[in-house]
């Protein structure tokens, strides 16, 4: 889908990246069945729709990276964004520097924890109802599969690994996005909400993904 800056296919080429610009969320859902991505840029603003519409109907099937684009005081459009499954948000009005920084961080992530023959590094953790291995990078509840998204990946396997150890939003959001943490706190929330509700019996009352009032957020230890 469409962006801001019409250089951005010559900023992403130089750093040996194609481009394929949508303008229609009907032009992009045609793209997205024909080819295959690394990463999807949305405007949510699009002529056809809202593009979370879209982000709402590719989450049911792919845990493509999607970076979303909002007008820079529409906080409501950010967090109902993440919480569909973006993986991050550039606000408007944005430089193509910033754009394509951003889309670095997200193709570095998520190229590293997709990658099944990194190198190992302890075995199976198992905590209660969940099992993670590391080194392909899936977790289990009860035995069956979690799908995550290569950010909610990032965050759990930065949780799972150092189990009852609390993490600032701040150094959540540097370790697992890559970049100094800005406003980042409601970006992790979001995330967190997300992976509750993929792991916890009762995302409400969550056994496992805890919050530390003031401080940050735990993965909780379980025999």
């Amino acid at each position: 889908p469409r962006v801001q800056q019409v250089d951005l296919g010559k900023a992403l080429g130089q750093e040996g990246r194609q481009f394929v610009q949508a303008g229609t969320i009907g032009q992009a859902e045609r793209e997205l069945a024909e080819r295959t991505f690394d990463l999807l840029i949305l405007d949510l603003n699009l002529p056809d729709g809202n593009g979370l519409d879209l982000l709402s109907r590719l989450r049911d099937r792919s845990a493509l990276p999607v970076l979303i684009l909002t007008a820079n005081d529409l906080e409501m459009d950010q967090v109902t964004g993440l919480e569909l499954g973006a993986d991050d948000y550039v606000t408007k009005p944005f430089s193509t520097q910033e754009l394509v920084a951003r889309v670095r961080s997200q193709l570095r992530r998520y190229t590293r924890l997709g990658d099944v023959n990194a190198s190992a590094r302890d075995r199976r953790i198992v905590n209660g109802r969940l099992s993670y291995d590391p080194d392909s990078r899936v977790l289990t509840a009860d035995g069956d599969e979690v799908k995550l998204t290569a950010t909610e990946l990032g965050i759990l396997d930065l949780l799972m690994c150092n189990l009852g150890r609390v993490f600032p939003a701040e150094e959540i959001y540097r370790r697992v996005w890559g970049e100094e943490a800005y406003a980042s706190e409601n970006t992790v929330m979001v995330h967190i909400r997300r992976i509750r509700e993929k792991i916890e019996l009762n995302p409400r009352e969550p056994d496992y993904l805890k919050v530390v009032w003031g401080i940050g957020y735990k993965m909780e230890k379980h025999p």
